[in-house]
């Protein structure tokens, strides 16, 4: 066995333990793979004789990774996932089973969406030193602070997942229900009541590919539906008449809508309430963040 080979089969020995790592950090498969792929190639560039530890020196790598694509999603103004999810049935055609498994390990969805509420920075100290037990001398050095420092946001961080576990079904429900009346009142054209619902600050975003749907469709409104509209009026017309074929659906463990015909989702509609008020909506149409998303039609 040659170097490069004995290199090889050491790191698949950390391979599941890298990807648990990028997973819960990263919260998405894909980009958990993506990270674990860039550990391997490093690895493979590096000197490896001044490696004492194998496992750590690539769990600082991914843990490295993960935070620089944790703040690049940031930058990008991707909205954090609302928390809870309860009980569900009918899931979406195409799940991934692998994607399954891991939702359904020790972590659960549910903290997982808490631990997209939480700072890049926040999310590091907690899964790095709660989740795998690695020092905060350690992690000081991968988020570029103090020990102490690294330490208190590791404190915050845990305090507001303790704080989440706590969020009753109620919650959920009064979601649902202002999810729901808006898809009525966008079915029936109902302007005043989408007025009722939307925060006058309200800000709607689309990706690129939602607005290329819309144009296509030559939709009277298209002409409305931009990267970013802004307040409520502008955001009414938009969805007044609109959503016809849309269901109320769990995106991510939150209350959502999914247009998906045949089973295959082709819109997601995020929403973000606060006290009972929509103050953002994110349309999703891009085909590689759709299968990033696990949804469920939510039942009477």
């Amino acid at each position: 066995m040659n170097e490069h080979e004995w290199l090889a089969d050491r790191f698949e020995e950390n391979r599941e333990h890298l990807r648990a790592v990028a997973y819960r950090m990263l919260g998405s498969l894909s980009e958990a793979d993506d990270a674990v792929q860039e550990a391997w190639l490093r690895l493979s560039r590096s000197n490896t004789n001044a490696i004492e530890n194998l496992r750590g020196w690539l769990t600082t790598v991914v843990a490295r990774l993960c935070l620089d694509m944790l703040r690049s999603r940031k930058a990008r103004r991707e909205e954090p996932l609302e928390t809870h999810r309860p009980d569900l049935v009918n899931r979406i055609a195409g799940r991934d089973p692998e994607h399954e498994a891991l939702l359904a390990d020790s972590v659960g969805l549910a903290l997982l969406v808490v631990l997209e509420t939480l700072t890049p920075g926040e999310r590091l100290a907690f899964v790095l030193h709660d989740m795998f037990a690695v020092p905060f001398d350690e992690i000081a050095a991968i988020v570029d602070r103090s020990p102490a420092a690294t330490r208190k946001l590791a404190s915050r961080a845990r305090r507001r997942v303790q704080e989440a576990a706590t969020v009753p079904d109620a919650d959920l429900t009064r979601r649902r229900e202002v999810v729901e009346a808006f898809l009525a009142a966008s079915r029936g054209g109902d302007f005043d009541a989408l007025l009722a619902l939307l925060d006058p600050d309200v800000v709607l975003r689309a990706d690129p590919t939602a607005i290329q749907m819309s144009k296509a469709r030559k939709s009277q409104d298209a002409s409305k539906l931009a990267h970013e509209v802004r307040g409520a009026s502008t955001v009414a017309s938009t969805f007044s008449g609109q959503a016809q074929a849309a269901q109320v659906t769990l995106v991510n463990g939150a209350v959502g809508l999914v247009w998906a015909p045949g089973g295959r989702p082709h819109v997601v509609i995020r929403f973000t309430i606060t006290d009972g008020k929509i103050v953002e909506i994110d349309l999703v149409a891009d085909p590689e963040r759709l299968r990033q998303f696990d949804l469920e039609v939510m039942n009477d």
